[in-house]
C-alpha cells in the first residue's frame, strides 16, 4: 500500500501495528519519522546500540523474561525496528544478523528501506538482496519514493493480512491525501527502469554506475583526510564537522564555488556531532565528482576539517611498487 508522504508511512503505521501491552525494540539511530510514531504508539520502548545484534539480542532476552512493568505479564507483541542504510550514518544494516535474533525470540521486524531500495543489491532490491536475506522473513516492509524513485510518497509492504488490516486502521491512508498521478506514474516508470522491463539495460548501468561512483568518492574523502562514516557500496557517506561553527562556515564556503552541500545539526544529530551528508547519484558524472572534491577539498583546508594525515598518490604507487 501506498501512502502520500514518505515520513508519515512510518509516524502514522507504527501505532497501527502496536499500542499498550506491545514493545517496540529500536535501533538507537532510528530516524525520527520511526522516533515518532513509537511515540504515538502508547507501546513501550527499549533500545539497542546502533546496529549492534548482539546487544539486541541482550535487550530481547531481558524483555521477555521481565515481561510488562509491574503486572510482568507477557508481552503482547514485540516489534524490532532498524533501517537498511542509516540515513544520518551512512551504515549498512546488519539484517542477516537481526533477523536470526528475531527469529530465535519470535519477534516481529519492521525494515525502513527509504535508502536501500533501488540503491543496493545486485539488482536494485535493497538490503535483503545485499543481505542475502529472503524478504518473506521480514514482517513489514517500508521505504519511500523520494530518493531512488525521485518522486514522493512511501509504501509499506507484508503479508495480504497485514495490508488488509492496514487499509482501516492506518490514518496516514485513511485521512491523508493520495499520491498524485503524476508522482505514480513517476514512481513506475522509474521501477520499470531499475527491473530492466523497459527494455533497456540502463537500470543495471544504474546500479552499477551508483556504486562506483559512491566507492570512488568515499575513497578520494578518505585520502583527502576526512573523517567519513559509512560502509562500502553505501551512496549516503557523512564528512564529520564536530564543532557547530564549521557548519555555516562549510555551507557557505562551498556554495560560494557553486557546489550545494547539505549540513546536519541538532536536533537532527547529537549538538557536537554536526556532519555533512553526501548523497551520490548515478547520475553524477566523473567530472561532477572530481570537481566536488576540488572544491571539498579547499573548503576542508580553509575550515579544518582534514582530522586525519592526508594519504599521498605517490606514497601509494611507491608501496605497489614494493609489494
Amino acid at each position: 500500500m501506498v501512502y502520500g508522504m514518505g515520513f508519515a508511512t512510518n509516524s502514522t503505521t507504527l501505532p497501527s501495528l502496536i499500542g499498550k501491552g506491545g514493545l517496540i525494540i529500536s535501533d538507537a539511530l532510528n530516524h525520527s519519522s520511526i522516533v515518532a510514531g513509537v511515540r504515538a504508539s502508547g507501546a513501550k520502548v527499549a533500545v539497542f546500540r546502533h546496529n549492534t545484534p548482539e546487544h539486541l539480542e541482550e535487550v530481547l532476552r531481558e524483555a521477555i523474561a521481565e515481561g510488562q512493568p509491574r503486572t510482568h505479564r507477557p508481552w503482547k507483541k514485540i516489534i524490532v525496528v532498524v533501517e537498511g542504510i542509516y540515513s544520518m550514518e551512512g551504515e549498512l544494516c546488519r539484517l542477516r544478523e537481526i533477523v536470526a535474533v528475531t527469529k530465535k525470540y519470535k519477534a516481529y521486524i519492521y525494515l525502513d528501506e527509504a535508502h536501500s531500495i533501488g540503491a543496493i543489491g545486485k539488482t536494485g532490491r535493497g538490503i535483503c538482496e545485499l543481505s542475502g536475506v529472503d524478504p518473506a522473513d521480514i514482517d513489514i516492509m517500508m521505504g519511500t519514493f523520494t530518493k531512488s524513485f525521485g518522486s514522493c510518497g512511501g509504501y509499506i509492504a507484508g503479508s495480504k493480512e497485514l495490508i488488509k488490516y492496514l487499509k482501516f486502521v492506518s490514518p496516514g491512508h485513511l485521512y491523508a491525501i493520495a499520491m498524485s498521478p503524476p508522482a505514480v506514474q513517476q514512481v513506475i516508470s522509474a521501477l520499470k527502469v531499475i527491473l530492466g522491463e523497459d527494455g533497456s539495460s540502463r537500470g543495471a548501468q544504474k546500479l552499477a554506475q551508483i556504486r562506483e561512483n559512491s566507492n570512488f568518492f568515499r575513497e578520494k574523502l578518505r585520502k583527502m583526510g576526512c573523517e567519513v562514516l559509512g560502509d562500502t557500496d553505501s551512496p549516503v557517506m557523512p564528512i564529520m564537522l564536530y564543532n557547530p561553527a564549521k557548519i555555516p562556515a562549510f555551507s557557505r564556503e562551498c556554495f560560494k564555488r557553486n557546489l550545494a552541500v547539505v549540513t546536519v545539526a541538532f536536533p537532527a544529530t547529537p549538538l557536537l556531532l554536526s556532519r555533512a551528508r553526501i548523497c551520490i547519484s548515478a547520475a553524477h558524472t566523473k567530472e561532477d565528482l572530481e570537481r566536488a572534491l576540488e572544491v571539498i577539498d579547499e573548503v576542508s583546508d580553509m575550515v579544518h576539517l582534514k582530522y586525519f594525515p592526508q594519504e599521498r598518490e605517490e606514497e601509494e604507487t611507491v608501496k605497489r611498487k614494493q609489494q
